[in-house]
């Protein structure tokens, strides 16, 4: 006779204890990396996405295989989270829905999700089943519609969210609420503006970030800059260009992207050009990315959508337009178009993403285009090598250089695929360092010419200094920027970091070259002064400037000091140095 082994009935089963603690450790675990440390450690957000991410991971895990709940439970809560996931789009407002963001949904919700889980795995089993289900129900959709009360102005760097309540008047909003008509300028105010700018556009002269014939005081304890004003700003990363007592940069009024001239000395509003025109993205919000360039009493702009101006810097009247991506054919890319100028004798030089175009400076009339590339984020960049000046531009394939009078392409580099945003730096005649982008590797290269002919040495490749966004200067041999969100010096000799330090998130900064000092416009609106020199890390100052997400750059003329991101902008009043 053949033993027969009774299989255990459906309730008998049902009736064992569910296994909990590796759940609870799950989840417990997932929390604490995912908010705990990044609000004890700077700058660790990105990381506690990633646990947060690997937490919930481990919770499905052990909720699908290690649980010892019922099938139909398993597999009900894992088609809960679906179903809540696949709503989510549909109900959060559009900031979280779309773009970026909208790919970021599944990371910022399933935590809460994998919480609903654990608690319900803790209390569910003594329910009766219709209880059971309901709450578990019930628990994702409380999940779930808490990202339904909230609205994000995008992220930083480090992946931290500027979120705030749906239902909340956002800093837009309410600088439309009390906008006001400007008054007109006067025809005069054309002539008084024909002279040499004191800044006349991103990063200064040389587009470099150097500033010369500045000295200060560096003991920010007993003397720190004074604020001369501050007032609000329309959306926009825009930096200021700098004539005479008028300040000028672009920011997002509503529906409509504007060229704004200030008062230097009281932050007054004189005039506003406005095109019909408005780019958002998930990432920066909403707002032209460029900075104007000024040159004999005219102010050149790219909007994020493409549109070149031509305005008088005194009244702001038009004086031609043109579209860049149609005259390029280029579809507006992901993070808009974000070229800054260049002038060039008679032209006017931008970049429509990775293509170059040059146009008459009087009369807007294209002139050139050089080799086509749709990617990238940098602006040209004037360089002479050899005795020949060219024009430069870091693009989606490379580096590459082209003729200023024709647009001919002289030379090209390929480099590792990355988002190319930051400028090259000039390192000595036909020296570049160049960023490959994205926190990835910075390269040296030596560019040299024979007879007619150009070719390109790579010299050495560093991860000493990872640039993103965000620029770096070189100054006495030394390169000096943001190794991710630290900031970072480099032999330029080797490539070899001399030091790291100071967290600044993903800021900006410029250099102040006869006292070799940094200033240090950090990613949340503070303004440092650090020694740039390769000693090691020594920051001489702190202070609060401006609130709010700042990847715009600062501007320093004369004694003025000026910051603004996507939501006020200030000038302050730098000490002098004493004797």
């Amino acid at each position: 006779m053949t033993d027969s082994v009774e299989k255990p009935d459906r309730s008998s089963r049902e009736r064992q204890p569910w296994r909990l603690w590796p759940g609870v450790v799950a989840v417990t675990g997932l929390f604490l990396i995912r908010f705990a440390v990044p609000a004890v450690v700077p700058d660790t957000v990105e990381i506690g996405v990633l646990g947060g991410m690997a937490g919930t991971v481990a919770v499905v895990v052990w909720w699908l295989f290690f649980s010892r709940m019922p099938w139909r439970f398993r597999l009900g809560g894992v088609a809960a989270m679906i179903l809540g996931l696949l709503a989510l789009p549909v109900l959060v407002h559009e900031s979280i829905a779309s773009g970026m963001m909208g790919l970021m949904v599944p990371v910022y919700a399933t935590p809460g999700m994998a919480l609903a889980l654990v608690l319900w795995a803790l209390f569910g089993q003594k329910l009766p089943e219709h209880y059971r289900w309901g709450g578990l129900i019930g628990l994702m959709i409380l999940a779930s519609l808490g990202w339904t009360l909230v609205r994000t102005g995008g992220f930083t760097g480090g992946l931290d969210h500027d979120f705030a309540w749906r239902w909340g008047e956002s800093a837009e909003e309410r600088l439309l609420a009390a906008q006001r008509a400007l008054p007109g300028a006067g025809a005069a105010d054309s002539l008084a503006l024909a002279g040499r700018p004191d800044w006349p556009g991103f990063r200064g002269p040389g587009r470099d970030g150097v500033v010369r014939g500045v000295r200060m005081a560096t003991d920010w304890t007993a003397t720190p800059p004074e604020e001369m004003w501050r007032r609000p700003v329309g959306p926009g990363w825009s930096s200021f260009a700098v004539l005479g007592e008028r300040i000028y940069s672009q920011e997002q009024r509503g529906e409509d992207e504007a060229v704004s001239c200030y008062d230097l000395a009281s932050g007054e509003p004189l005039w506003r050009h406005t095109d019909p025109a408005r780019f958002w993205e998930s990432n920066a919000g909403a707002g032209p990315r460029s900075t104007p360039t000024l040159a004999d009493g005219v102010v050149y702009t790219v909007g994020a959508t493409g549109i070149l101006n031509a305005l008088d810097a005194g009244t702001g009247a038009k004086i031609w337009s043109r579209d860049i991506g149609a005259d390029a054919d280029i579809e507006i890319p992901y993070w808009g178009f974000s070229s800054s100028p260049l002038l060039m004798d008679n032209r006017v030089v931008v970049a429509a993403a990775g293509t170059l175009i040059a146009y008459d400076r009087v009369s807007g009339a294209p002139l050139w285009s050089g080799p086509r590339d749709e990617a990238g984020y940098s602006s040209p960049h004037r360089v002479t090598i050899d005795g020949v000046t060219q024009i430069v531009l870091v693009r989606g394939y490379g580096i590459s250089a082209v003729a200023p009078g024709d647009g001919r392409l002289l030379w090209e580099h390929p480099l590792p695929q990355g988002s190319r945003i930051v400028q090259p730096a000039i390192a000595g005649d036909g020296v570049l360092l160049v960023g490959e982008g994205d926190k990835k590797d910075l390269h040296r290269l030596a560019v040299s010419r024979k007879g007619t002919e150009w070719a390109v040495q790579p010299q050495w490749t560093s991860r000493g200094l990872k640039p993103y966004y965000n620029d770096f200067v070189v100054h006495g041999g030394f390169g000096f920027g943001f190794d991710g969100g630290i900031l970072a010096c480099i032999d330029l000799a080797d490539g070899k970091r001399r030091w790291k330090g100071g967290r600044y998130g993903f800021g900006q900064l410029i250099l102040v070259a006869d006292q070799d000092l940094l200033v240090v416009l950090s990613e949340r609106g503070e303004l440092a002064l650090v020694r740039a020199t390769p000693d090691g890390f020594a920051e001489l100052g702190r202070i609060a400037a401006i609130e709010g997400k700042t990847w715009n750059h600062p501007v320093l003329v004369n004694d003025v000091l000026l910051v603004r991101n996507g939501r006020e902008m200030a000038a302050f009043r730098i000490p002098r140095e004493a004797g």
